[in-house]
């Protein structure tokens, strides 16, 4: 291992380790893009087949994630060609930084969005038009040219500070205070959400499955999509954390609670979301606007719903927050490799490329609104581009990595399982089920199948 290596960053503690993780993973895919997608996918039959990609496959590519990272203790590129050289496996970690600069670039204009509520729940709540009330305001909002912009480039500063501060006084100590504090709002707003007067209903739609929709494969690739997204897989994030890893930690514990605490969060959040919007009689497939236009409506109609509206939108920015951090540390580690550059010098020329590459997914609801690409605006044209090609595709190729381009023995030696039934199964799984499973929504997603 060279000197470089030696001086590595590592994490403070495992648990460190395991709520930056979570940190990863739980942000606006667990709130805003959750609650949204299951909305449109019907509810119940999505959450079921949501639930079993996370445990099919979601937990082992995470876990092959962990492995690749911890083993090789570099980033996402790297690490592939440390233990590939020469493969073509190595295009998962070329994958993975782009996707972290693609899913950046967008994730900061909502981020942004979501800064400029909270502010404007600071003051007392956003200044609606009675005529035309949220819709418009936030219509209004977003197809401005600078102020989007303005709260964008504050989210971008906010993650650029986090990650140039390193891995311990940074990330680490961040997430320490996030996810804790994340938890114990999550729960408070999910509990109050509950006495509105529309919870049956909301356990209802989340719990009660209608069965016509298994046989829709949109659910299928919305569910498999939304479970990437949400645990941040095949972006490379949890391989560059799994490098700053000492070889003594075990990883399948880990790798278990960090996927149980994302899917748990997720629930609440629809716990906390569907029982508000089914109190007040909103379709619950509103779409990315369930979040800026009904749900602020509905919080003027409370009693305490400046305090409701200021908590959600703090807890919304926070687990953004959380999530924009993991990926610049992708592409930053990879930059302070490459070009040997240290971590602050990384930290503000990536974030600043990714802020300007932002910038057109900004615009794109105003000046920029005739620009389409393949019929979505440019904002929706880059998630689908990162969530429905190159995250599955990374994943694909980690999954094969694991199961077909590295020793049997290699990989359930660095994994921590051990030639155990687990071990095996683990992978059984990325050897044959994972991969063709995202194959197969991979080419429903470009239209092949």
């Amino acid at each position: 291992m060279s000197a470089l290596n030696n001086q590595r960053e590592q994490w403070g503690s495992r648990l460190g380790f395991i709520l930056a993780a979570m940190g990863s993973a739980v942000g606006l895919g667990n709130i805003w893009r959750f609650s949204y997608v299951t909305g449109e996918m019907g509810g119940g039959a999505f959450l079921i087949i949501y639930l079993a990609c996370i445990l099919l496959i979601g937990l082992p590519i995470l876990m092959a994630e962990f492995t690749i990272g911890k083993r090789a203790q570099k980033d996402v590129v790297g690490a592939f060609q440390d233990l590939a050289p020469g493969k073509p496996y190595v295009l998962a970690g070329f994958l993975g930084v782009a996707s972290a600069f693609i899913i950046l670039s967008f994730y900061g204009v909502i981020g942004g969005w979501s800064i400029h509520y909270f502010v404007q729940y600071l003051g007392g709540g956003p200044a609606v038009d009675a005529a035309g009330g949220y819709a418009d305001y936030f219509g209004g909002f977003i197809s401005q040219p600078l102020a989007p912009l303005f709260w964008q480039f504050l989210f971008m500063a906010l993650t650029i500070g986090i990650v140039y501060s390193g891995v311990k006084k940074g990330i680490e100590k961040w997430n320490k205070i996030l996810m804790p504090g994340l938890a114990v709002l999550v729960i408070l707003l999910a509990g109050y959400s509950l006495t509105l007067g529309g919870a049956a209903e909301a356990m209802n739609f989340m719990f009660s499955p209608d069965w016509s929709a298994f046989g829709n494969p949109q659910v299928y690739l919305a569910a498999m999509g939304q479970a990437f997204f949400s645990l941040s897989l095949g972006m490379g994030a949890l391989i560059t954390y799994g490098s700053y890893l000492s070889q003594k930690e075990k990883l399948p514990g880990a790798a278990a609670s960090v996927v149980t605490l994302d899917t748990v969060f997720a629930l609440i959040a629809g716990i906390m979301i569907f029982p508000a919007v089914f109190a007040f009689g909103i379709d619950p497939a509103d779409g990315p606007g369930l979040v800026f236009i009904t749900l602020p409506g509905i919080f003027e109609s409370l009693n305490f719903g400046i305090i409701f509206g200021l908590l959600f939108f703090f807890l919304l920015v926070a687990a953004a927050i959380s999530s924009s951090v993991s990926l610049l540390e992708v592409a930053t580690a990879y930059f302070m490799r490459r070009f040997a550059w240290s971590r602050q010098k990384a930290a503000l020329i990536v974030g600043g490329l990714i802020f300007l590459i932002g910038v057109p997914s900004s615009l794109g609801n105003g000046i920029l609104s005739g620009v389409t690409i393949a019929g979505n605006d440019i904002l929706d044209s880059m998630d689908f581009l990162a969530s429905n090609i190159f995250l599955p595709l990374g994943g694909m190729i980690i999954a094969l990595f694991i199961g077909w381009g590295w020793k049997k023995a290699d990989a359930l030696d660095a994994s921590d399982f051990g030639d155990t039934i687990w071990g095996n199964f683990w992978l059984y799984v990325l050897r044959y089920f994972a991969p063709l499973a995202i194959f197969i929504v991979f080419l429903n997603s470009i239209g092949l199948f």
